[in-house]
């Protein structure tokens, strides 16, 4: 999330860094840059007929799966797309993702993450999420984010379910989370999952100046050119940022789901070992730490949660 990656200390000493002409420069780019959002669609149907558009670039995906990610920018609104086909039946997939007792399991493979609470009351449920910027950063230092869980449809061959935050740190809002499912002939689904959220002028423009300095060498998945040697050129600053908090997000959910197979004692380890070995397919995007420091910690995470009240 971008909100785990931008801490108000971190941001200030990358704006300090920065001459008036550089934060000149960033601003007018921001000023010039937009990337059209796709157009959102909201049925069975639709999505099946969206998947069968992108199948081509499906079948040749770079990511060992039918996979495709996707991101744009639109004023202060950042986005990224995931569509994927998935090899479990859309009954499991629907029954575990419209259960917001669910969500916490199922997020909490994300390295930045260290707690999830869900609540429940006369408006329906939420789940406040504690993210870390550093994955060895301590539950105190992490910032909070009440997402409101909002089920959509329902059916027997239609999914769709949002995660819903009006205001966030540091002058972002707007937080948007959306999944949706439909089967697939042979027991598979497709999958289209979504997160978005919105930045303050301000935030905003702490963010490109960190991305600029300090976060230069992160990057996504977008490819948007080759070297001189032929390897990929992948995106940089928001996008990319967006882009691999997507990417993790969409992991924990497969991870969760691939796990529903073991017994009900094997299935923590199960997903954490999911998580870990995908996002180790994407060293350049999503490597931090080795796969022994990640268990623990999050077996860790997992001792501390259930044992608070």
């Amino acid at each position: 999330m971008w909100f785990a990656t931008t801490p108000e200390a971190w941001l200030s000493r990358a704006l300090r860094r920065l001459t008036l002409a550089a934060l000149l420069l960033i601003v007018n780019a921001l000023g010039n840059f937009s990337v059209a959002a796709p157009a959102e669609v909201h049925s069975a149907d639709a999505l099946r007929a969206l998947r069968d558009s992108m199948s081509e670039a499906m079948r040749s995906s770079p990511y060992q799966q039918p996979l495709r990610i996707e991101s744009n920018e639109a004023g202060a609104r950042t986005t990224s797309d995931i569509y994927a086909e998935i090899g479990f039946p859309f009954a499991s997939v629907s029954k575990a993702l419209n259960d917001p007792t669910q969500w916490c399991d199922i997020l909490l493979s994300n390295i930045n993450l260290k707690n999830c609470r869900l609540s429940t009351g006369a408006n329906g449920a939420s789940l406040t999420l504690s993210a870390v910027r550093k994955y060895n950063h301590t539950l105190d230092q992490a910032i909070n984010l009440s997402f409101k869980y909002q089920a959509g449809l329902a059916t027997q061959d239609y999914l769709e379910v949002e995660l819903l935050a009006a205001e966030g740190p540091y002058g972002t809002r707007n937080y948007r989370i959306l999944l949706q499912a439909t089967p697939l002939p042979g027991g598979r689904s497709f999958l289209h999952f979504s997160y978005a959220y919105e930045s303050g002028a301000l935030t905003r423009l702490a963010t490109q100046a960190y991305l600029a300095t300090f976060g230069r060498g992160k990057v996504g998945f977008t490819v948007i050119g080759r070297q001189s040697d032929g390897t990929p050129q992948f995106i940089g600053g928001m996008r990319a940022l967006v882009e691999r908090g997507a990417m993790r997000y969409f992991l924990a959910l497969e991870a969760y789901l691939d796990a529903l197979a073991a017994t009900p004692s094997e299935q923590f380890e199960k997903r954490l070992d999911h998580w870990y070995s995908a996002s180790e397919r994407f060293p350049r995007q999503l490597h931090e730490i080795d796969r022994a420091t990640y268990l623990d910690l999050k077996r860790a995470d997992q001792q501390r949660r259930l044992a608070s009240p």
